[in-house]
């Protein structure tokens, strides 16, 4: 069944994608980074499963167990050395802000993917895991890429209720809604910001893990992972992380749909005709508010 196969591979990839895109919300809805250089964490992240699967027969999942606070640190350290000073300079100027980010996170992208050229080449690379068929709902799917799809809708969740039901997370979406009112209420805006792009980071890694289990990749890929997050990000409507979940599957299922049924070649066209639809109709986004 076609539209089956289609609908099921639609649905792993708007899983994969909301999970790339929750990261990226973070850093961007909360922190006020454009962060460029986020497609080359899922990357590296992918790169590392594979070689620690190939040379030490490492799970990936115990991978990216080890990998999240490597991640949490990396982005930590980022923000705290790279960023920081970035964000002081701007001061209340989110334009400013967004801009120097914009062009320092660009040049970190080169030298990110530089590293992965030198050390990994410029080959495709996947490997085998839990590649097992398995009978679901009349057609047949492989086992990695339901487990990848458990895992993502597992730690949506997780991110969800820290953002909903934790005091934390009330004032992380309160800083994402206007970090100079959050300042007036005793919010410490700068510690969480950073929180938030760490935590942004730790999600993108994750998300490397999940994607190398079943799809292709190579260490030039990273900058197609950022534009797929900042389109459903801006479909979604900055800072909502329920309209990215809902952007994400969208955009995963018109790929797949079309990917399947119609021609491969125009998954792209239809990425982009989607994302225009939304802006022409929702320039806000599909959860966003219209600013007054």
């Amino acid at each position: 069944m076609p539209l089956l196969d289609a609908l099921l591979t639609g649905i792993t990839l708007g899983g994969m994608y909301a999970l790339v895109a929750l990261g990226l919300n973070l850093q961007y809805g909360v922190a006020r980074i454009m962060n460029l250089s986020y497609g080359e964490v899922v990357i590296a992240a992918a790169i590392v499963a594979y070689v620690l699967f190939g040379r030490q027969a490492l799970s990936p999942l115990l991978t990216m167990v080890l990998l999240v606070p490597l991640s949490v640190l990396l982005g930590w350290a980022v923000y705290r050395f790279a960023l920081a000073p970035l964000v002081r300079r701007a001061g209340s100027s989110r334009e400013a802000l967004e801009v120097d980010s914009l062009l320092g996170t660009f040049g970190l992208l080169f030298v990110v993917q530089g590293i992965m050229l030198v050390t990994m080449g410029g080959s495709y690379l996947s490997y085998s895991y839990l590649s097992v068929p398995v009978h679901l709902l009349g057609t047949t799917v492989a086992a990695n890429r339901l487990l990848a799809l458990a895992l993502a809708v597992i730690i949506g969740v997780a991110i969800w209720l820290l953002l909903t039901r934790t005091r934390i997370g009330t004032a992380i979406r309160a800083l994402s809604v206007d970090p100079m009112a959050a300042q007036l209420v005793a919010i410490p805006v700068q510690r969480l910001a950073l929180a938030a792009f760490a935590l942004g980071t730790a999600l993108a890694a994750t998300a490397g893990v999940l994607i190398s289990m079943f799809l292709t990749f190579s260490a030039t890929m990273g900058v197609i992972f950022t534009m797929k997050a900042l389109i459903v990000v801006i479909m979604g409507g900055i800072g909502n992380m329920a309209g990215a979940v809902v952007a994400a599957l969208l955009l995963g299922l018109v790929e797949a749909v079309v990917g399947t049924l119609i021609d491969p070649a125009l998954t792209l066209a239809a990425n982009y005709a989607l994302f225009l639809a939304v802006l022409l109709f929702k320039p806000a986004g599909l959860f966003g508010r219209a600013a007054r």
